[in-house]
C-alpha cells in the first residue's frame, strides 16, 4: 500500500523543469543603456532598445539591458527603476576608461561607450572573437553556472523585466507614457572559479510582461564583459 501511495503521489505531482541556456564559443554582444525616467532625452533611446525585442540575435548572441541611474531622481520625478549601484556603475565605467563621462542616456556595447548611435547608427556591431562556453541551468530559484575557460571570474546576475509602462506626473517627462523593455531589476555578483551556485531571491515583480535571466563574466576588479548568456524565464 505505502509503495502505491507513494507511486501516486509521483504521478500527481508536476515535474520540476529546469530551464537551461548557454552562449556560444563567440564572444555575445552585450549592450548597456544608461538612462532614466527623468531624463527628456532617454524616451528615444529607450524605444531603440525595445525594438532589440525583433532582432534574431537576441538572447542567442545579443544581450540588452537598461541601467536606470538615480541621479535624475531629486529633479522632480523618481524613477522606480532607478538604484544607486546602477549609477555607481556608470561612474566606475568613467573611471576606468570605458566611456568619456557619465551621462544619459549612455549606451556601452562589449564594455566600451557607443557614441556612433548619437550619430544615426542603430545597428548593434557583433563580435567575432572566440570567447569560451558559458552554461546556465535555473530552477525554483536555484542558479547554477559553469563557464568553458578555468580561471577566476566574478559572476554577474541581473534579473531583467519586459513590457514595463510608467506614467510620468512631474519632471522633464511630464505627460509622457513611457514603455521599457529589458530593465534591469536586480543585480548580483559572486566570484568564482569556472563553476557557481547561487540562491536567487524572490524574482522582483515590477508589472513586467515578462521576467528575464542574464548572466556574464567579468576578471575580479574589472567591469569588462568576458562572456553572456540570457534566457526569459517567464
Amino acid at each position: 500500500m505505502t509503495r502505491l501511495v507513494l507511486c501516486l503521489i509521483c504521478l500527481l505531482s508536476p515535474p520540476v523543469w529546469a530551464l537551461e541556456f548557454s552562449s556560444s564559443n563567440l564572444q555575445t554582444t552585450v549592450v548597456e543603456l544608461y538612462t532614466s525616467e527623468g531624463c527628456s532625452s532617454c524616451p528615444p533611446a529607450d524605444r531603440w532598445l525595445s525594438s532589440l525585442k525583433s532582432d534574431p540575435r537576441l538572447f542567442k548572441t545579443l544581450i540588452p539591458m537598461a541601467f536606470h541611474v538615480d541621479y535624475w531622481d531629486e529633479l522632480g520625478w523618481p524613477d522606480r527603476f532607478a538604484q544607486r549601484q546602477f549609477s555607481q556603475r556608470q561612474r566606475a565605467l568613467a573611471q576606468h576608461g570605458f566611456v568619456s563621462q557619465v551621462y544619459t542616456p549612455g549606451l556601452v556595447v562589449n564594455s566600451q561607450e557607443w557614441r556612433a548611435w548619437f550619430n544615426g547608427v542603430r545597428d548593434v556591431p557583433s563580435v567575432a572573437e572566440t570567447a569560451g562556453q558559458l552554461n546556465a541551468e535555473y530552477a525554483k530559484g536555484e542558479l547554477a553556472v559553469n563557464f568553458s575557460e578555468n580561471s577566476r571570474y566574478e559572476l554577474n546576475v541581473a534579473v531583467l523585466g519586459m513590457g514595463l509602462v510608467t506614467q510620468v506626473n512631474a519632471g522633464e517627462n511630464r505627460g509622457r507614457l513611457l514603455q521599457h523593455d529589458f530593465v534591469v531589476l536586480a543585480l548580483y555578483q559572486q566570484a568564482g572559479m569556472a563553476e557557481w551556485r547561487m540562491t536567487l531571491d524572490a524574482l522582483p515583480e515590477r508589472g513586467q510582461q515578462q521576467t528575464v535571466l542574464a548572466v556574464w563574466l567579468t576578471k575580479p576588479g574589472s567591469l569588462e564583459v568576458i562572456q553572456a548568456a540570457a534566457a526569459v524565464i517567464n
